[in-house]
């Protein structure tokens, strides 16, 4: 499969996999250009119903995961197929020409000539589609080449080729990478949260009609807050399906109007460090976004934010945060105690299985 075929792939497996969120929300829009002709108990739950799966569809963007890329995979892939001048047109032609009468010879044989040119033409356009699968694949195949060796300007292009995030900018987020090193990869994820989260809340009341208040406060927090951890939760899981990076360290960052105090530009509210082991670990269709979040190491108050209904700046973790601070590969001395450990057991069961088979033989 050629370079932008793969990444194609990739993208059409992504929409294959939209969720159910989404698609009842096509579902509902659908009706909503019929509401014309619901009644008014209706129409109420049916916006209602809208309002709410939108609520849905927000919170539930970690959900959504694109393919693993397996680089090693791709790196020993072979070539896309050569293919091989037919003349199936001509051959047809050719048994056409067979059954019509001799007089026609001449007709026949510009019928012929007809199908050779087409069969041309097919093959023509199999060579031209060859070359660019074989040039995409070359790229793709330089590519996993140069993220297997560590890369960083491979890991760059990977991020932008592959383009595994549309979902989370389509609500209303920008994202931006640093690679450091072939471990850790920085993002810093710009939420414009005012134009995502819903100003009102939407019931049916006791006699089917439709109620519209402004949403609480801390509410609005609240849901902002999930909102940040499901799309900060999405992007680790994109970065990791991408890159055979360890970590990745992360900060959301949010518009003035969403902090405590005032500001003059974008602040960061929330930032984490997020393991590639601890990620893989969570079940992401059942766990709460920010209490996953919190899970992590990382700086921004949570509590404060439910209690007071209002999101703090912070200063965003660092890359040296993200080191750890005892080696996570066992030292070379522990290693060999390890295998002389086990090197003895296996001694110990070995005399103990011969001395057993002795007794019996005798």
């Amino acid at each position: 499969m050629g370079y932008k075929a793969e990444i194609r792939a990739g993208q059409a497996a992504q929409r294959r996999q939209q969720r159910d969120a989404q698609k009842h929300l096509r579902e509902l829009e659908r009706r909503a250009k019929d509401q014309a002709n619901l009644s008014a108990i209706e129409q109420a739950k049916l916006e209602v119903e809208t309002h709410e799966n939108r609520l849905q569809l927000l919170l539930s963007v970690h959900k959504e995961q694109g393919p693993v890329w397996d680089w090693t995979a791709v790196a020993a892939s072979l070539p896309p197929y050569c293919p091989q001048k037919t003349s199936y047109h001509e051959l047809r032609a050719k048994l056409q020409s067979a059954l019509l009468p001799p007089d026609t010879a001449e007709a026949a044989a510009h019928l012929i000539e007809q199908a050779k040119a087409q069969d041309d033409k097919t093959y023509q356009c199999l060579i031209e589609e060859y070359d660019h699968e074989k040039d995409d694949w070359a790229k793709l195949k330089s590519l996993s080449r140069r993220i297997l060796s560590g890369d960083p300007h491979a890991y760059r292009e990977a991020l932008v080729e592959i383009s595994p995030l549309a979902e989370i900018s389509d609500l209303g987020s920008t994202i931006h990478f640093t690679v450091h090193d072939i471990h850790l990869l920085e993002c810093v994820l710009k939420v414009k949260s005012v134009e995502v989260i819903p100003a009102e809340v939407k019931t049916v009341t006791s006699t089917g009609k439709l109620s519209v208040k402004p949403m609480p406060k801390a509410r609005f927090h609240e849901l902002f807050q999930d909102y940040i951890c499901s799309c900060m939760l999405r992007v680790a899981r994109e970065a990791f399906a991408i890159l055979p990076i360890d970590k990745l360290l992360i900060t959301a960052t949010a518009d003035a109007t969403n902090l405590c105090k005032s500001q003059d530009q974008d602040q960061p509210v929330l930032s984490a460090i997020m393991p590639r082991t601890a990620l893989a670990r969570l079940d992401f269709e059942q766990l709460d976004p920010s209490d996953a979040v919190e899970s992590f190491k990382h700086r921004g108050d949570f509590k404060a934010t439910r209690k007071t209904g209002a999101f703090a700046p912070i200063t965003p973790l660092k890359p040296a945060d993200a080191e750890s601070k005892a080696s996570e590969t066992p030292p070379a001395v522990d290693l060999l105690l390890a295998v002389r450990c086990m090197r003895e057991d296996l001694r110990a069961d070995i005399a103990k299985l011969t001395r057993a088979n002795s007794t019996t033989n005798n």
